[in-house]
């Protein structure tokens, strides 16, 4: 999939206009950016615990890789007037219907061949920190496209606000995912909650390290 250099221009220069606020008048950490592919299908998985992370999750990315694309499923209210549809269409995000949509599985799954897409495999945020059950979608997901799945955790974003200065938040992004042995089992619910389970499992494993692991949902 081509994109166009003038939308990649416009997506690092309101990365960087984010990452102003974020990282001079905040704490704004990123460890672990070597881990990220600077090329082809790459599923990034993170815990969702505030509405923060959708733009500052790009921003981690992209200070260390210019002018790349990271696309974010979003919910569909979020298009509803013109002017916020273009506005988040021309940053990467595309709508989502509630529950099972199909139609956004094929684009994620489109997307996957050569692009960055971020996830939250809980499907809903947890402001309390609390860790909650990967969803099976995801696993299917990771199942169909095979991409390389860099587990993701965020950190102290619920406890931001804005405007503020002085705020403290931290992104890990971990070691790709090997999923060899579950890509070789039948393709059934069972074996798409077990790849979900390990994304949760190194998200988890990656709070602990930082000492931010408070437990499950």
């Amino acid at each position: 999939m081509k994109v166009s250099f003038v939308r990649r221009f416009w997506v690092t220069f309101s990365c960087y206009v984010v990452g102003t606020y974020a990282s001079l008048l905040n704490r704004f950490e990123v460890k672990g950016a070597e881990n990220i592919p600077s090329s082809g299908g790459v599923l990034l998985a993170s815990n969702h615990i505030s509405a923060f992370e959708t733009v500052y999750l790009p921003w981690a990315v992209i200070q260390k890789q210019p002018f790349q694309m990271v696309w974010a499923p979003a919910k569909e209210e979020l298009f509803e007037k013109t002017l916020t549809r273009l506005l988040y269409s021309s940053w990467g995000a595309f709508p989502v219907r509630r529950k099972r949509d199909a139609k956004a599985v094929n684009v994620i799954g489109e997307l996957l061949k050569s692009q960055k897409v971020m996830l939250f495999p809980e499907g809903t945020r947890h402001k309390d920190g609390r860790l909650g059950k990967g969803n099976r979608g995801v696993g299917k997901i990771i199942y169909d496209s095979r991409p390389v799945v860099v587990p993701t955790a965020l950190i102290g974003f619920n406890h931001w606000k804005f405007p503020r200065r002085g705020q403290s938040a931290t992104v890990v992004f971990g070691k790709p995912l090997d999923f060899s042995d579950l890509f070789a089992l039948e393709d059934n619910k069972q074996t798409q909650q077990m790849i979900a389970d390990r994304v949760m499992a190194a998200i988890a494993d990656q709070l602990k390290a930082e000492g931010a692991y408070v437990g499950e949902a």
